[in-house]
C-alpha cells in the first residue's frame, strides 16, 4: 500500500498525474533547486518551479530590470523598471506572492569561481539561465566535481535548445561543446534578437526535466538534446554524444573555470550593448560615497542595492560588491577604461 502524505490541495492536479503522485510531490516539496540567472529563461523556470512546489528555490542574478526585458521576462513589470530593482529581488517578491509555501531566496550576486560554492553548495539541482559560456563552463566544472545534475538551456532569435547533464551518466557540457564559440561568429541577442515564445518553450522543457529529477523520477529524464525553432515550426530530439573518454572535465577531472584559471573578469551582456566588470580583488564599494562623487558628473539614481549614473554617453550601474555594468559599449577594454575613470582600479 502506498503511504499517504500530507500534500496541500493546491498541488492536486499535479498529484493526479500518476508519474508524480503524492510521493513525487512530497519529494518536490523537500527538494532544493538553484536557478542561475533570472532573465528570459530564468523567469519562466522560476515561475513554473515555484508553482510546482519545489521546497527551496534560490534565484541568483547580477542584473537589474530594464524596459527591454518586459517583452519576454514574465515576472517583471513597469514598476520594477521604475524602481530599478535587481531582478533577483523583483522575482522573489513576485514568487512569494504566488506560493507562500515555497522558500524563495533572491540573491543579488555574480556567479564566479570565488562565489560558486557559497551560492550553490547544498542544492539538489542547478538550472541554467545564463547568457554566456564562461558561466556555463563554470557551472559544468562545479556540477561534475560535486556530482550535481544541471540543465543547460539557450535561446536566440526563434531558435533554442536544452539538455540535462547528469554527472557520471551523460556527456558533460565539455563533451558536447569542447570550447565556447569564437566571439562574433555565432548569432546573439544583439545581432538576431529573441522571441518570447521560444523562451517559454525551452524554459518549460528545462522545468519539466527539473521536476523529473526532484520528484525522484531520474529514470524518466530525457537524455537527448531538444532543438526547437518556433518560426520554422521545427522540433527535434537529437542524440547527445557519448561521454568523451578524453574530456578534460568529466574524464580527466580538470576544472580550470572552477579554479579561476579560465574565464574572464568581463562579460558582454546579451542584447544590452553592455559589459559587466567583476573585480577579482574583492574590494567593496561604498554606494553612498560613490553617488556623492559622481553626482556632479551626470544624472544619478540610487537605492539600497545599486547606484546608476548616466555620464556622457555611458550608463554605469554599480553594485556594492565592486561589480559594474557599463552600458553604451560592447568592448570590454572600453568598459574597463570607463570603470577606472569613474570608480577607480
Amino acid at each position: 500500500m502506498t503511504e499517504k502524505t500530507d500534500v496541500p490541495a493546491r498541488y492536486s492536479r499535479q498529484v493526479l498525474f500518476e508519474e508524480i503522485g503524492e510521493q513525487g510531490q512530497a519529494r518536490l516539496m523537500a527538494s532544493k533547486a538553484a536557478l542561475v540567472g533570472c532573465g528570459a529563461l530564468g523567469t519562466v523556470q522560476a515561475s513554473l518551479l515555484a508553482r510546482a512546489g519545489v521546497g527551496t528555490l534560490r534565484i541568483i542574478d547580477r542584473d537589474f530590470v530594464e524596459e527591454s526585458n518586459l517583452q519576454r521576462q514574465i515576472l517583471f513589470d513597469e514598476e520594477d523598471v521604475r524602481a530599478v530593482l535587481p531582478k533577483a529581488v523583483a522575482a522573489e517578491k513576485k514568487l512569494r506572492a504566488t506560493n507562500s509555501l515555497v522558500q524563495i531566496e533572491g540573491v543579488v550576486d555574480d556567479l564566479n569561481a570565488a562565489s560558486i560554492g557559497r551560492l550553490l553548495d547544498g542544492f539538489d539541482l542547478i538550472l541554467d539561465a545564463t547568457d554566456n559560456f564562461d558561466a556555463r563552463f563554470l557551472l559544468n566544472d562545479y556540477a561534475v566535481k560535486n556530482g550535481r545534475p544541471w540543465i543547460y538551456g539557450a535561446c536566440v532569435g526563434s531558435y533554442g535548445l536544452t539538455f540535462p547533464i547528469l554527472p557520471d551518466e551523460t556527456a558533460c557540457l565539455r563533451c558536447v561543446f569542447e570550447s565556447a564559440p569564437p566571439p562574433g561568429l555565432s548569432p546573439t541577442c544583439d545581432t538576431a534578437g529573441v522571441l518570447g515564445p521560444i523562451v517559454g518553450l525551452i524554459a518549460s522543457l528545462q522545468a519539466a526535466e527539473a521536476m523529473k529529477i526532484l520528484s525522484g523520477r531520474r529514470d524518466c529524464v530525457t537524455r537527448k538534446m531538444a532543438v526547437l525553432d518556433v518560426w520554422e515550426g521545427r522540433q527535434d530530439l537529437v542524440d547527445l554524444p557519448p561521454r568523451d573518454p578524453d574530456c578534460p572535465c568529466c574524464a580527466k577531472r580538470e576544472f580550470p573555470y572552477l579554479e579561476g584559471v579560465a574565464g574572464s573578469d568581463t562579460a558582454t551582456l546579451c542584447g544590452r550593448n553592455s559589459v559587466q566588470i567583476r573585480r577579482r580583488d574583492g574590494v567593496k564599494l561604498d554606494l553612498d560615497d560613490l553617488a556623492r562623487r559622481l553626482r556632479p558628473l551626470g544624472t544619478i539614481e540610487q537605492n539600497r542595492f545599486l547606484v546608476r549614473a548616466d555620464i556622457d554617453r555611458y550608463r554605469l550601474t554599480l553594485f556594492s560588491d565592486g561589480r559594474a555594468i557599463v552600458s553604451g559599449t560592447n568592448d570590454p577594454a572600453v568598459a574597463k577604461s570607463i570603470y577606472a575613470r569613474y570608480v577607480g582600479t
